[in-house]
């Protein structure tokens, strides 16, 4: 797996470390390698690329995969083999990878609005072409009758390979009939389709409201001092992170909590409803077709979990233990807001609105960990904190990273990094940092892959960070859905740790150490709000299940339902949050409980090898780096668990880390 992933996905933009996370929002790393636009070769990714680049190297692309799968699909059955279909394959598919996101990325980070557009529309051709590919019975009838030739003589990765490729022509339907192919074929590019335009909506979006400083009451002078005025002087609030999340959180003023809050869980409101509903729809036929009773057991087939019914217990064991916390936790933030209302003459309404929740966790922690964020801050400017989170994982990993000086990047804050093995000075890879949000950015934290790391045709690797397989279908984060969050949530544990903490933090000042008190409470606030953090998870688990184990939804009742009955907080009326819930179109549909049931293994990961052994002993650092993040998909993720742990994984570790007692005894998953 992309260890660079890890770094900001989780360690930066860590749900549990919330003052990390306000040094860096709205941030993307994306993993690379040096290569082509056409494929594996060791010359810089391009940049510059225009939008009539795109469009004809997208037409290039297709062109030249296609014609690999044509001339596996016109071979004799009989005369099938390794290499000019199992190899064959391999190939087009690393160079699909290899090229396909210089392509469809842009739409995402690009600074011109003409080139995301080029990049969507992309990205689109390139779904469509996905799924005509994937659905090509006469390559997928050789793949079978070459698994049926071949019984020994294949590596390990070569079969799974190859029984992948079998399972997944399955699971497209390329058993049934060609009127049911057809059927799901046509479906299938009209998700992919609507996925694409949900997200492009969300990333186009640019609401802004407007305050006067007497409503932004509470908040910093440096966070109003950042803000574009109006002509008349009030000031311009966006909805990214970086002004969404303090403003929630610091904001005296209910009613502009109110507004920011309506706001934020109505973008896109109207159109993204009627394309995810549409999407469940059309997924749950899809499913049908194919012969699974909901689309979230077809999708949980292949991960860990295997099923809704695992799933629903999952969770349902979790929130049975979260409960009696969340009502503790609620019966405080309750005390806390009658007496801020009494004190600010604010009238009571007996209840925790979806605006109060950000305001009084935040509270929470200022009064029973006495934590001062403004004055912790101080000790955590980005460049300290990179540079500190960069030492420990290049200390823990074995790796070397080295600003790569005039790169070619898509943007002036854009900065390309080179990673080596240290103990080889080898080249393992390059990554990508884009950290601050502009107009036409995706606006959440995330990793993009753009380069494979597995053998190309000239038996040389093409590398982006850690990974070491054969195959690019196994190379980097393509592993159980379920099992993907396990590395990046593993390494948030750093951040809670004092010597890791004192690595990345100087005053921004005088370069001062940061003191030991304030130290001692922002780790002893890991626990802060426990309940309601996690039961907000369980929530979105629920809804997601929920929404993808029935033929149609009214996603906003849905989410209002679960809202009320899990977390004891009300969504806002007139707004779905669910339409700018992204997962749900970016592959983890059916499928975000994973975030919870990773951080169990990760847990257990952290507690049993890293925290018992030395949180930086590079002997355990390494040997996580090659069991774990060389390994990508070419083991099942529990197999891999097994060798690191020793033995079967357990939930023990992960309840500790939440301050939660665990009465019965350890169980396994």
């Amino acid at each position: 797996m992309c260890a660079l992933r890890v770094i900001v996905c989780r360690a930066l933009y860590s749900v549990s470390n919330p003052l990390l996370r306000s040094t860096i929002q709205n941030g993307s790393v994306i993993s690379a390698r040096d290569c082509s636009l056409a494929g594996n070769k060791r010359h810089a990714l391009r940049w510059d690329l225009t939008s009539d680049d795109i469009r004809t190297c997208t037409d290039s692309l297709i062109n030249r995969v296609k014609a690999v799968y044509d001339d596996i699909g016109s071979l004799k059955i009989e005369n099938v083999s390794v290499e000019n279909t199992l190899k064959a394959l391999a190939h087009a598919k690393l160079d699909y990878a290899s090229s396909l996101h210089v392509l469809d990325f842009p739409q995402y980070v690009c600074p011109s609005k003409e080139v995301r557009a080029a990049s969507t529309e992309a990205d689109k051709k390139l779904s469509e072409f996905d799924v005509e590919i994937s659905m090509r019975e006469d390559v997928f009838q050789r793949i079978t009758a070459l698994q049926n030739k071949l019984q020994d003589n294949l590596s390990p990765e070569e079969k799974r390979f190859l029984d992948r490729l079998v399972t997944l022509g399955k699971r497209k339907g390329l058993h049934l009939s060609k009127d049911m192919q057809e059927e799901i074929k046509r479906k299938s590019k009209l998700i992919c389709e609507l996925s694409i335009e949900f997200n492009q909506n969300l990333n186009e979006d640019n609401t802004f409201l407007v305050f006067s400083e007497n409503e932004l009451g509470g908040l910093a002078d440096s966070f109003l001092n950042g803000l574009d005025k109006t002509a008349n002087g009030r000031y311009k609030v966006t909805l990214e992170y970086p002004h969404y999340f303090p403003l929630m959180k610091r904001c005296h003023n209910p009613e502009t909590r109110r507004k920011m809050e309506t706001a934020f869980h109505s973008r896109c409101k109207d159109v993204n409803t009627a394309i995810l509903e549409q999407l469940i729809q059309l997924k749950a036929k899809v499913a049908d077709l194919l012969g699974y009773t909901s689309h979230a057991n077809y999708v949980l087939e292949i991960n860990m979990a295997k099923n809704a019914g695992n799933v629903s217990d999952f969770l349902d064991t979790f929130y049975e233990t979260l409960k009696p916390i969340g009502i503790k936790e609620r019966k405080y933030i309750l005390a806390l807001k009658k007496r801020e209302c009494l004190m600010k003459g604010f009238q009571y309404d007996g209840q925790i609105n979806a605006w109060d929740l950000p305001y009084y966790m935040n509270q929470v922690e200022q009064c029973k960990f006495s934590v001062n964020k403004d004055k912790l801050i101080e000790y955590f400017p980005l460049d300290v904190v990179t540079e500190g989170l960069f030492g420990i994982y290049q200390e823990l990993l074995g790796l070397t990273f080295t600003q790569v000086e005039h790169a070619n990047v898509w943007h002036e804050n854009v900065k390309l990094y080179s990673a080596r093995d240290t103990e080889t000075g080898e080249e393992i890879g390059q990554f990508y940092m884009d950290l601050h949000p502009r107009e036409g950015k995706y606006g959440h934290a995330a990793c993009f892959g753009l380069q494979p790391g597995c053998r190309g045709p000239d038996g040389k690797r093409s590398l982006p960070i850690c990974s070491k397989t054969t195959f690019s279908e196994f190379s980097g984060t393509l592993v159980e859905t379920d099992f993907v969050e396990v590395p990046s949530q593993m390494l948030e544990n750093w951040v809670w740790e004092k010597e890791p903490l004192r690595r990345m933090s100087r005053h921004y000042k005088d370069g001062s150490p940061i003191p030991d008190n304030l130290l001692d409470k922002l780790i002893a606030s890991r626990v802060a709000n426990t309940g309601l953090m996690n039961l907000r998870q369980v929530v979105l688990g629920k809804v997601d299940q929920s929404l993808h184990s029935c033929p149609d939804a009214d996603t906003a009742e849905v989410f209002a339902k679960h809202c009320e009955d899990i977390l004891g907080v009300p969504a806002t009326p007139g707004t779905n949050m669910i339409a700018s819930f992204s997962h749900l179109v970016g592959g983890y549909d059916g499928q975000y409980y994973s975030y919870l049931w990773s951080e169990v293994y990760s847990m257990d990961i952290y507690f049993s090898r890293f925290k018992k052994e030395g949180i930086m002993n590079p002997k355990v650092g390494k040997e996580y780096r090659r069991v774990i993040l060389e390994a990508g998909g070419s083991e099942d993720g529990m197999d891999m668990l097994k060798t690191f742990l020793g033995r079967d994984p357990c939930q023990d570790a992960f309840f500790q880390s939440k301050g939660l007692i665990k009465s019965q005894k350890t169980q396994t998953l």
